[in-house]
């Protein structure tokens, strides 16, 4: 098969990384890619957002399968403009993508097919938000409706925090549109844990669990960001609760989607947390997770393009999970999820048979890795023991200690 995955990122440097090792795999492209992708696939600069240019370069190159990384192009219709050329693709067209693209969609869906959620309510006009949050209390939740690249929620932890919150996204645009409907929900305690699944229409393949660490600093303090870091699986969720998140979670949303009217193609992630009422959903994505792709499908032991093309076949892909753990600690830019700078100099990172180096803001500049993004790469290691695997992925990290250009979180997975 010729191969094509959009997108320029980690996640999307993960999924390669799985199909290089298919025998399928003849070709991978990646559009636009980045400089660890080129290693081991052929990168085109073409815009995760051009769709004609995409289409053409399918056609040109006979392209048989494109799976879709990011989430800004599956929520304005990259699928169905792939399917209305005659193109396979995996991912859900634009009306199924609206489980993430909108979080009030979301929450009402969640609501009327009885998916296990938090109490919310929906804002688009400031007074109204603040009066709500007043009544509620403190601590209490607030999201960017739209798209925010997982940066639109704060979860505050006092009533002025949620106002300046409110205030960040309907007064400043802080998230510009994404952030013209705000949803504000009741505050779950609880572990948070990833469950993504493989979905087409009824037919649900479930991935096995996974926990990212969202804050920016050590402690669960800081911004959030899009991930600093992630492990695989979660000993802490329990073989109940993993079997009712697939059924009154996963497989009750892949079933409501298809009544109505949307059914779901892809990956559907569920990120989930564990209250003393058995796991709620928090959100919703309609692709897989970054970081959670990083540590999630070196676990696999499976053929991933045989995978997808199974799920595409509505046929069970029989998946396989390798015994021991995944780990993995992601470096970023000194400043983010701030302003930052760009262009400085990645140190060499050996690897080796148990670790992997996954690139997302990075490129070249004369033979020479330099930072190109926020999050700029993540080390992830395989052990047979979950203590093996945190030990050898900070020894892969370990060459960024010290340097102010760029800094990681010493405490993923504890």
């Amino acid at each position: 098969m010729k191969i094509l995955v959009i997108g320029r990122g980690g996640r999307e440097h993960a999924i390669i990384q799985k199909l290089a090792e298919s025998p399928q795999a003849e070709t991978i492209y990646a559009a636009p890619g980045n400089a660890g992708i080129a290693d081991i696939a052929t990168c085109v600069a073409i815009d995760e957002m051009d769709f004609d240019a995409l289409i053409d370069f399918s056609k040109t190159k006979g392209i048989d399968l494109t799976i879709v990384g990011p989430e800004a192009p599956l929520s304005v219709g990259i699928v169905d403009k792939f399917e209305k050329a005659g193109l396979r693709i995996f991912g859900p067209s634009e009306a199924a993508a609206a489980i993430e693209g909108s979080k009030s969609f979301a929450k009402d869906f969640m609501i009327k097919h009885k998916v296990p959620t938090a109490a919310y309510e929906v804002f688009s006009d400031v007074d109204q938000a603040k009066t709500y949050i007043q009544k509620q209390g403190a601590p209490i939740v607030i999201k960017a409706d739209g798209l925010a690249a997982g940066k639109g929620v704060v979860v505050a932890e006092t009533v002025e925090e949620a106002e300046q919150a409110v205030d960040d996204m309907l007064v400043s645009k802080a998230f510009a549109e994404a952030g013209a409907k705000v949803v504000i929900e009741e505050f779950l305690a609880g572990r948070e844990f990833s469950l993504m699944a493989l979905v087409n229409g009824h037919h649900v393949y479930p991935l096995t669990t996974a926990r990212d660490h969202k804050r920016a600093f050590d402690g669960d303090a800081g911004p959030n960001t899009g991930g600093m870091g992630a492990y695989a699986p979660v000993d802490d969720v329990t073989s109940e609760a993993y079997d009712f998140a697939v059924k009154e979670i996963v497989q009750k949303t892949a079933d409501g989607m298809v009544e109505e009217g949307k059914s779901f193609t892809g990956v559907l992630y569920a990120g989930l947390i564990m209250t003393e009422n058995g796991p709620k959903v928090i959100e919703f994505n309609a692709r897989f997770g970054d970081p959670e792709t990083q540590v999630i499908l070196p676990l696999m032991d499976n053929d991933f393009a045989q995978v997808v093309v199974d799920v595409l076949n509505e046929k069970d892909p029989g998946i396989k999970w390798k015994d021991g753990y995944c780990l993995g600690v992601v470096t970023a830019s000194a400043g983010y999820p701030g302003s930052y700078e760009k262009g400085m100099n990645i140190p060499e990172l050996s690897k080796s048979a148990d670790t992997y180096i996954v690139h997302a803001g990075t490129k070249k500049e004369d033979g020479q890795f330099v930072s190109d993004g926020g999050r700029v790469l993540l080390a992830g290691a395989y052990g047979s023991t979950f203590a093996e695997a945190r030990d050898k992925a900070y020894e892969a990290i370990a060459p960024f200690e010290g340097n102010r250009d760029f800094y990681y979180r010493t405490d993923i997975g504890k």
